[in-house]
């Protein structure tokens, strides 16, 4: 296991659990994004335990579409919350809370997109925005005098649009205070 939470069982069980509360089919996709949100599971342990669990009667692959869906059975919500796993509380809803926030932005149909550009000033400009349906709900410029913080900024963006957008959001409703002391 190359996953920083662990053993298998802790893999298993912490799928279960991100499956289990969000509570409706998944794609492959759509689930190994989710659970990539904070990377606790590598790829690699996902994809080994997605099968396993299916095989085990814990997961439910239903193949009846264009891709298949997996959900969670009775047997996978018994032993979610039954088991007892050495997985902080912290970490299993910091998680949650980055599925949900990935699932809300997937779902509106969100588009993010990032550029840097040189300017005659010689210094960078990045721009980040955020469409829904089309329609811009969040832009922001900033300048940078070095083309590697620029590109580190572009990378961030692309990764976690959703953190960038809620947390500016948060910063200008002055939720984050504790940010300002």
């Amino acid at each position: 296991m190359l996953s920083p939470i662990g053993s298998k069982s802790n893999v298993k069980i912490f799928i279960l659990y991100l499956m289990d509360n969000i509570n409706y089919p998944l794609s492959f996709n759509t689930l190994n994004d989710i659970i990539r949100q904070t990377d606790y599971v590598m790829f690699l342990d996902f994809a080994e335990a997605l099968p396993e669990m299916v095989e085990h009667g814990l997961v439910l692959e239903d193949k009846s579409g264009s891709e298949p869906l997996y959900s969670v059975t009775k047997t996978g919500r018994i032993v979610v919350r039954e088991l007892n796993s050495d997985l902080l509380p912290s970490i299993l809803e910091k998680s949650m809370t980055a599925a949900l926030r990935y699932l809300d932005f997937s779902k509106r149909g969100i588009e993010a997109s990032c550029t840097v550009e040189k300017t005659p000033e010689l210094d960078y400009r990045v721009s980040c925005s955020v469409k829904e349906k089309g329609r811009v709900i969040f832009s922001s410029t900033v300048h940078v005098t070095s083309h590697v913080e620029a590109e580190k900024m572009r990378k961030n963006f692309y990764e976690r649009p959703e953190v960038i957008f809620k947390g500016t959001i948060a910063l200008l409703e002055g939720s984050v205070d504790y940010l300002l002391s």
